[in-house]
């Protein structure tokens, strides 16, 4: 049975949600921070962060590729299509919201591994939630007209979903942005959103 180290409201809901949407028995194990760095977690992913999945002897890393692993092992559920174009939008959003999304988040989140200037920490902060606004623009804007981020449902949609509510908890200024905000209602109400926040005691 595949087991997910995670944090709660971390990257990891993302893979949550997905396993979720599989429909096979799978389980998780709540880390705590400081256990991250400890040696048995860090024999499994040495950067000592999450998520983790473990699938048998096969330990993987990385959320995009957690994501991807797990749709390409269930082809029925259609959450990476069998199209080429189609596959390479879903890694091309996939690594939107992994590389200038999440990526760009890390400047809050860890603004003290940077610089220890309370100063230039808010400067950072500041300076980062604005490009963060003009990064889910373009998001809100492929979404015009749509439900999903690339027309039918994919790995892309709880990994976005994650990085919102990581907005909302931010405050970033995004409530304009009124596609983004109607794909967030649609994700609050699914079932499998809901048993994964439930399970991660989010809901």
């Amino acid at each position: 049975m595949m087991k997910l180290y995670y944090l709660p409201g971390a990257c990891p809901l993302a893979s949550h949600i997905v396993l979720e949407w599989i429909g096979k028995p799978y389980e998780t194990q709540l880390m705590k921070r400081d256990e991250l760095k400890q040696p048995p977690y860090l024999a499994l992913n040495p950067t000592g962060a999450v998520p983790t999945l473990v699938d048998g002897d096969f330990v993987l890393t990385q959320s995009a590729a957690i994501l991807e692993y797990l749709a390409e092992l269930n082809p029925q559920t259609g959450l990476m299509p069998d199209d080429l174009r189609e596959r390479a939008e879903v890694r091309r959003w996939l690594g939107f919201c992994n590389a200038d999304l999440h990526r760009t988040f890390a400047l809050i989140f860890g603004v003290a591994y940077y610089t220890d200037d309370a100063e230039i920490q808010e400067q950072l902060i500041t300076k980062t939630a604005a490009r963060m606004v003009q990064l889910f623009a373009i998001v809100d804007k492929q979404l015009e007209g749509k439900q999903w981020v690339t027309g039918t449902r994919s790995v892309v949609d709880p990994y976005l979903y994650t990085l919102l509510r990581w907005a909302k908890a931010k405050q970033l200024d995004i409530a304009d942005q009124k596609n983004l905000q109607a794909f967030y209602q649609n994700m609050e109400a699914d079932k499998g959103v809901q048993a994964a926040l439930k399970a991660q005691g989010l809901s």
